[in-house]
C-alpha cells in the first residue's frame, strides 16, 4: 500500500451528523483523504461516481441499512472495503454483517484507536488482496499454470496440496518465515473450498492479551463484566460455516491455548457470563513464524493442541529459498506498481537481476514488493540498473548457491536450512536428495522427521 495516505479515499456515512463529522475530522488527522455523508442513499449514489478505498458505515439507518449499502457498493466495487458501525451489538447483525463481506465492525460508542488500527488492516488486506489476485485466479484449475506465483517445486507442490485439502473440512498448519504469505495461502485454500461463500475469518493471536481471549474468540453476554453494554459474538460465530484463520497461532497466551484446545475437542463453547452451549460449524487454519515443536519441548506451546493444529501442515518456503521465482515475482510487481502509480513500465537489467536473486531478503515477498514499489517512485529511466538499487542490496547479496548464517544460529539450523534448499533447489526427490547430501536416504528420512519438514509437500 502506498505511504501517501492523502491518496486513500474514505467515506464515512452515519445519521448521526455529530458523530459523523467527528470521525471525518480524526481519520483526516491520520491523512486519509474523507467524505462523509449522513445517510445511505446519498453514500450510495456517491460510490457510483467516486471510487473509494474504503466505507465506514452505521448499520441502523433510516431507509437504508448499512448492510444494504454494502450489497450495492459491492456490487460495483467488490474490492471497497467495509467496516461498519452498531450500537446494537447483536450476534446476527454482526455474523450477518461479516458473511455479506464486511471486514469488521465497530461497536458504538466508537474506540478511535481500535478505529485507527481496524482501518489501516483494512487497507492493508486490501493491498495485499489486490496484488494477489492473479494468484487466486492461477488457484483455479482451469487457469493458466504457474501456481502462486512461482514455478519452482515447492510453490507447485504447495499448490498441488491445496488443490488435496480445499474441499475438505481438515484443520491446517501453515508455517513459514514473516512475508513469506501465510495468510494468501489460507484464503486460497477458503476460496477454493466449499465454505467460500461464507465468512473467513482472521483472529491475530498475537494481540489477544490474556483478559481478552476468551471475549473474542467466544465473544460475550450483555453485562458478562464492567463496560459489557450489549451482547458481542466472538471470532468463532462470526466464522460459523465459514473459516477461522488463527495467525500468528504461536504467540498464543497458554490460557487461550486451553481454551482453543478444548473447543477443538469438543466442539462447543459458552460465551463469558453465558450459560448456554454454543456449536458452531468451523474450519480452522492457523499459521505460525515460529518452530512449534521447540517451543512444545521448551514448554511454551502444548504438545496436544499441536498435533490437533498439524493434521495437515503446509510449509511456506522463504524467498531466498526460491530465487528462481524472484523474476517472474519481479515482473507482475512492476506491472501492478507501475499501473497504480501511473508510470511507465520498467524492466530490470540482468545485473540488477542477479543481484535480485541472490539477495537473503530477510523480509521475503513483503520485502521485496516494497522495494520494487520504491524502485517505480524513485527510478527515471526504464530499465532499474544496479545502481539503482537499495545499498543493502548490494552489501548483503550472497553466492548464488549459497545462503546466509546468522551469528548464534545452531548447528541443527543450519543443517535444516540445508535440507530444506536442496529439496527445494536441487531435487524434490529424497533419493537424489540424500545423495547430494552425502547421506543414507533412511538418514534423510530420520532428519526430515526430527525437524519437522516431514511434510505432504516433500513427497516423491
Amino acid at each position: 500500500m502506498s505511504t501517501d495516505r492523502s491518496r486513500i479515499k474514505l467515506l464515512v456515512v452515519d445519521d448521526e451528523q455529530g458523530l459523523c463529522a467527528g470521525l471525518q475530522e480524526a481519520l483526516r488527522r491520520e491523512g486519509y483523504y474523507v467524505d462523509a455523508v449522513p445517510d445511505a442513499p446519498t453514500a450510495a449514489q456517491r460510490s457510483k461516481d467516486h471510487l473509494y478505498n474504503l466505507v465506514l458505515s452505521d448499520l441502523k439507518m433510516p431507509g437504508m441499512s448499512g448492510l444494504e449499502l454494502l450489497q450495492q457498493v459491492k456490487g460495483y466495487h467488490p474490492d471497497t472495503m467495509f467496516i461498519l458501525m452498531t450500537a446494537y451489538g447483536t450476534v446476527e447483525n454482526a455474523v450477518e454483517a461479516m458473511k455479506q463481506g464486511a471486514y469488521d465492525y465497530l461497536s458504538k460508542p466508537i474506540d478511535l484507536k481500535r478505529l485507527r488500527v481496524l482501518v489501516e488492516k483494512a487497507l492493508e488486506f486490501q493491498a495485499l488482496a489486490a496484488e494477489n489476485k492473479e494468484l487466486r485466479q492461477r488457484l483455479n484449475p482451469r487457469s493458466e499454470p504457474g501456481l502462486l506465483l512461482g514455478e519452482s517445486a515447492s510453490i507447485r507442490a504447495i499448490a498441488q496440496l491445496i488443490e488435496q485439502v480445499a474441499r475438505s473440512d481438515v484443520t491446517i498448519l501453515i508455517e513459514g518465515e514473516s512475508g513469506t504469505g501465510k495468510e494468501i495461502v489460507a484464503r486460497a485454500i477458503h476460496d477454493r473450498s466449499c465454505r467460500c461463500d461464507q465468512a473467513f475469518i482472521t483472529v491475530n493471536c498475537a494481540a489477544l492479551t490474556e483478559p481478552l481471549v476468551e471475549a473474542e474468540l467466544f465473544g460475550h453476554v450483555k453485562g458478562a463484566f464492567t463496560g459489557a453494554i450489549a451482547t458481542k459474538p466472538g471470532r468463532f460465530q462470526l466464522a460459523d460455516r465459514g473459516t477461522l484463520f488463527l495467525d500468528e497461532i504461536g504467540d498464543l497466551s497458554a490460557k487461550g491455548q486451553g481454551d482453543l484446545l478444548r473447543v477443538l475437542e469438543e466442539g462447543t463453547f459458552r460465551m463469558v457470563g453465558g450459560s448456554q452451549l454454543v456449536r458452531v460449524n468451523v474450519r480452522i487454519i492457523a499459521a505460525t513464524n515460529k518452530n512449534l515443536s521447540e517451543a512444545v519441548v521448551q514448554g511454551r506451546f502444548r504438545e496436544d493442541l499441536l498435533y490437533r493444529l498439524q493434521v495437515v501442515p503446509i510449509f511456506m518456503p522463504a524467498l531466498r529459498d526460491r530465487a528462481e521465482d524472484i523474476p517472474l515475482l519481479i515482473n507482475r510487481f512492476f506491472e501492478h506498481f507501475c499501473a497504480r502509480h501511473k508510470r511507465r513500465q520498467k524492466r530490470v537489467s540482468s545485473e540488477a537481476m542477479d543481484l535480485f536473486q541472490r539477495f537473503s531478503w530477510p523480509g521475503n515477498i513483503r520485502q521485496l514488493r516494497n522495494v520494487v514499489e520504491r524502485l517505480v517512485i524513485t527510478s527515471r529511466e526504464p530499465v532499474i540498473r544496479p545502481e539503482d538499487l537499495p545499498q543493502f542490496m548490494s552489501l548483503e547479496a550472497v553466492p548464488r548457491d549459497g545462503f546466509t548464517v546468522r551469528p548464534g544460529v545452531s548447528i541443527q539450523e543450519v543443517e535444516k536450512v540445508l535440507i530444506q534448499q536442496t529439496l527445494s533447489r536441487v531435487s524434490s526427490n529424497r533419493e537424489e536428495a540424500a545423495r547430494v547430501l552425502g547421506i543414507s536416504r533412511r538418514a534423510l528420512q530420520y532428519k526430515l522427521k526430527k525437524y519437522g519438514l516431514l511434510r505432504p509437500v516433500l513427497e516423491d
